[in-house]
């Protein structure tokens, strides 16, 4: 996709020079989705589909399964890292709103935090065999409003802060809190456990929000970027790569030459070998063992460290990158994933329910392939029909409500109903 080009106003008159601006605005922006971006999230969904429908290991030789080495965490981390994106293209694209938009984005963003987590609450009345990840986004969003005015650089910094300081807090309250209580959490959970409920939410669950602001914050920045820019794009996919494969090196040279596996071996020596070798392919169960800092050095899926933060972040940068660069030569191919990625929050709560009979296990190759195929040809007749997923249309109409109610608003906080007749 290539930007469009706006022609010059004529003259030095107000209009003109208000036609200029809004042209600028116009170039800051993409004028139709990126379907390369929508792309990206289609694959993000299709491997959770996958790891959560295939065995994450071979029962017979105990080694981890192809579908789980390749998507494990990623998948997720990349969804996080793409909401990210999302946010940056609703809050302004390349400038962020200012003033009064601002605010009005802000509370919108709030808004579409308590749609996402209140279906994820929902879906807590099910006894669900896989982890949620709807209400952790909820807490994700509501984290993320202080940051949208920020400048790239600033954001970038915030994100790599938060990947490098965060697991240790992390590690530091699963010493005292409550570890992951609720694998799903639900409206009763949260109103009769609030405080284990939000500390699961932030720092002891699956998918603690702490930690994964590094995916928000790496995704808000990106999103601040000019993505129809090939420049930008190849710069994506090899930075990207690059950080994840230096990432990766270190983790392992760290535990492998400098003495890492040693030392956690040494602070946990109620695990012999074959367990740590676990947790390092597996992650831990569901948090890692807080007996040493040590644990910190591993990369494993759902480790929460900073080394799997900063490389899985590296892997979703590199995916999107390539995704876009796809979508200059392959547009066409890639418009059954980008139908489906356009409507990820409809068909990610349609998988968990899909899940929650757990008639999968029979035949798992069969339900994975089943439900991406069913996915994609719902996501590309719904899309032609109505346009936006069922789901996102919910969310759009409350976010577009909640701004126009803040934007009809005086400076003083009235709006028009509030103010007497004259």
């Amino acid at each position: 996709m290539t930007e469009e080009r706006t022609r010059p106003a004529i003259g030095g008159t107000a209009a003109g020079a208000h036609s200029e601006r809004a042209g600028d605005a116009a170039r800051r922006r993409p004028s139709r989705r990126l379907a390369g971006v929508d792309a990206a999230r289609g694959l993000a969904l299709f491997g959770m589909v996958a790891v959560h429908t295939i065995p994450s290991w071979d029962e017979q030789t105990g080694e981890p399964d192809l579908s789980w080495t390749l998507f494990a965490g990623h998948s997720a981390a990349l969804f996080a890292t793409l909401a990210g994106v999302s946010l940056a293209f609703a809050t302004g694209g390349r400038t962020a709103h200012t003033g009064r938009r601002m605010t009005a984005s802000r509370w919108a963003l709030a808004g579409r935090a308590g749609v996402i987590a209140g279906v994820g609450l929902l879906l807590g009345f099910l006894d669900l065999p896989v982890n949620n990840i709807l209400v952790y986004y909820g807490m994700l969003f509501l984290l993320a409003i202080p940051f949208l005015r920020l400048r790239t650089p600033i954001l970038l910094l915030s994100a790599a802060l938060f990947a490098l300081l965060a697991p240790f807090v992390m590690q530091w309250s699963l010493t005292f809190l409550p570890g992951h209580e609720y694998d799903n959490p639900g409206f009763v959970d949260l109103l009769g456990d609030p405080g284990t409920v939000v500390s699961q939410l932030l720092l002891t669950g699956t998918y603690p929000a702490l930690p994964w602001m590094s995916f928000l914050l790496a995704g808000l920045a990106v999103g601040r970027m000019d993505l129809t820019s090939r420049r930008v794009q190849t710069g994506l996919a090899a930075v990207g790569a690059a950080l994840a494969l230096v990432m990766w090196s270190a983790s392992l040279i760290s535990l492998r030459v400098l003495g890492g596996y040693e030392a956690i071996a040494r602070g946990t020596p109620w695990m012999d070998d074959a367990q740590i070798d676990e947790v390092m392919i597996f992650g831990g169960d569901p948090s890692l063992p807080t007996d040493t800092l040590w644990w910190l050095l591993i990369s494993a899926p759902h480790s929460n460290t900073p080394f799997s933060l900063a490389l899985d972040v590296g892997l979703a940068l590199s995916v999107l990158g390539i995704c876009l660069l796809l979508e200059r030569v392959a547009g066409r191919i890639l418009r059954p994933v980008a139908a489906a990625g356009s409507m990820t929050f409809t068909l990610y709560t349609a998988h968990l329910l899909l899940l929650w009979p757990e008639y999968y296990d029979a035949a798992p190759l069969a339900w994975t392939g089943g439900q991406i195929v069913a996915f994609v040809v719902f996501a590309l007749v719904w899309q032609r029909a109505r346009g936006q997923g069922p789901l996102e249309t919910v969310v759009a109409r409350s976010t577009k409500a909640i701004a126009r109610r803040v934007l009809a608003r005086d400076p003083d906080g009235s709006t028009p109903a509030d103010r007497p007749l004259r």
